[in-house]
């Protein structure tokens, strides 16, 4: 959009990692407010702005996958709720901004926090424990993770950029004076030669892998992040039986915990725990599962058993560390305590800009930072102008969008609504493709809104390629029930065979694979 030349590309699938497997909330941080006050600390309160301000670029610009969302926070004494009241408080304050969206596109805008009583709150969240004093109800948003990147992605394309995924970089090409003029690239999916991507500029934005592409680039680079690792279990909504999320202020470890909606499930995390294996997948273990059980048991009214558990994930937050710091490899560092703040730095050896830390919410704010960057080394006069460009599936959207799909199309109810807000304004392409083939309407599952005609658009319009592709990121499935996933695999398997012309063998193998990945994370996650 500024008028450069853009290749993008990506190791395995967009958002495989830390962006598909966040806490799922849009906001400034509750915590880092109160530890801004508490240690009179500027960084986290500049953080706060940082992410209340750009919040609401989160939501207007993809109304569909972003929105208000209500938060309870229960308290059990009146002096806890007076503490917490006047904190949230200063956050509505801070934000100090509305919601520049059509009221068509938007359920409400983000209301005032409020101190509610007792009865009140047991009425907004029914599964509260009856032992609760009164709560504190906020609003912060909420956002589908994984289909957020990807319609950036789809954004990207469409404005003139060239995305590929599942390439991943295996070395740099330099000149004579060190300077990056060629990335070595190999396809993950095909076992094709690699081959060099030719470019001015190198832009590393990998999050809790940068340091590997700065060496990569640079051996004598210091490593910059500290990686932590956040796990998430997913309980039936029926726990609480409410729209509305929860905030567990304080855990017995000092963190906070939240619980939240999320396509008719809840999800609950997380965990901040140093991680130093980046090349294993973080999952959910046994003891994580223990301790975020026995963190939400005092606040709701029945007994939550580990049975309850139907899926989860773990993440790796990308913490910056402060330059000329060498990362010691202690377990017993606290990376609770780092800042979520970001950092664009460009080595003047090899000529790389890497974007290092940063999180969801402010990840336009980042953006801009890395090509004002990058603008100023290829000597480019562009003004940034992200700030109200809507992304795919934004056009055309409207909250009334799934009555005019069943109006047109005739689907269930509950299709209608995950087509409206999932795809978008793009819906109604979807809808077209199933309405035109009778099996493509099916669903994948008799208890999932999901159709089959979702899995050959994934393939033909958002680059699909693996099973994992589509259950983990594209429909969401493999993060709220494994078993359900175990069960849709060989009919994802079925359809994306036939889009990518692979053979029944092929489809066996696929489907076996991706089964036993899910069955190792059940074993581990139960493991005594």
């Amino acid at each position: 959009m500024r008028g450069l030349k853009v290749a993008l590309i990506e190791k395995t699938d967009f958002a495989a990692e830390t962006s598909s497997r966040s806490t799922k909330l849009v906001h400034g941080g509750v915590r880092y407010l109160e530890q801004a006050f508490k240690n009179l600390d500027f960084a986290q309160l500049r953080q706060v702005r940082h992410g209340l301000a750009e919040r609401r670029f989160v939501l207007q610009n993809a109304p569909h996958l972003a929105h208000p969302l209500g938060l309870i926070t229960p308290v059990f004494s009146w002096w806890e709720g007076l503490y917490i009241s006047s904190g949230l408080k200063l956050y509505d304050w801070f934000s100090g901004h509305r919601l520049q969206v059509p009221d068509n596109q938007v359920a409400n805008r983000f209301p005032p926090s409020r101190w509610l009583n007792k009865r009140e709150a047991l009425e907004m969240m029914p599964g509260l424990s009856p032992n609760i004093h009164s709560a504190v109800l906020y609003y912060d948003g909420q956002m589908d993770d994984a289909r957020y990147c990807l319609a950036l992605i789809q954004s990207a394309a469409e404005a003139g950029a060239v995305v590929v995924n599942h390439l991943e970089v295996n070395g740099f090409q330099k000149n004579d004076k060190g300077h990056l003029v060629a990335a070595i690239v190999k396809n993950q999916v095909e076992n094709s030669p690699a081959f060099e991507l030719k470019a001015k500029q190198f832009l590393n934005c990998t999050g809790p892998y940068a340091d590997a592409i700065r060496q990569m680039a640079n051996p004598s680079l210091t490593p910059r992040i500290r990686a932590s690792k956040g796990v998430h279990l997913v309980l039936p909504q029926a726990v609480f039986n409410s729209d509305k999320a929860m905030l567990i202020p304080k855990t017995r470890d000092g963190r906070m915990v939240f619980v939240l909606p999320f396509e008719g499930s809840l999800l609950l995390g997380t965990t901040d725990e140093p991680y130093l294996d980046l090349e294993k997948e973080p999952v959910l273990e046994a003891d994580e599962v223990r301790f975020l059980l026995e963190t939400l048991q005092p606040f709701v009214s029945t007994k939550i058993g580990k049975e309850q558990v139907k899926a989860g994930f773990g993440g790796i937050r990308p913490l910056l560390q402060p330059p000329n710091n060498q990362i010691t490899v202690s377990t017993n560092h606290q990376t609770k305590s780092l800042l979520r703040d970001h950092e664009v730095e460009r080595d003047p050896i090899s000529g790389l800009i890497s974007l290092l830390g940063g999180k969801w919410t402010t990840y336009r704010l980042m953006a801009r930072d890395a090509v004002d960057t990058v603008c100023g080394v290829l000597d480019v006069s562009a003004d940034c102008q992200t700030e109200n460009h809507r992304l795919v599936g934004a056009e055309k959207y409207e909250l009334d969008l799934w009555k005019k799909i069943r109006a047109e199309f005739s689907f269930d109810e509950d299709i209608c609504q995950h087509l409206a807000s999932k795809y978008g304004g793009r819906a109604t392409v979807l809808a077209a493709l199933a309405a035109g083939n009778y099996e493509l309407a099916e669903r994948i599952l008799p208890n999932f809104p999901f159709l089959k005609a979702e899995i050959v658009y994934a393939v033909q319009e958002e680059m699909a390629l693996t099973i994992r592709d589509f259950l983990a990121r594209r429909i969401r499935l493999e993060f709220l029930d494994w078993e359900a996933a175990r069960q849709a695999a060989p009919v994802v398997a079925k359809w994306m065979g036939k889009a990518l012309a692979w053979s029944e063998t092929e489809q066996t193998k696929r489907t076996e694979e991706y089964v036993a990945l899910l069955d190792s994370f059940l074993k581990i996650s139960k493991k005594a």
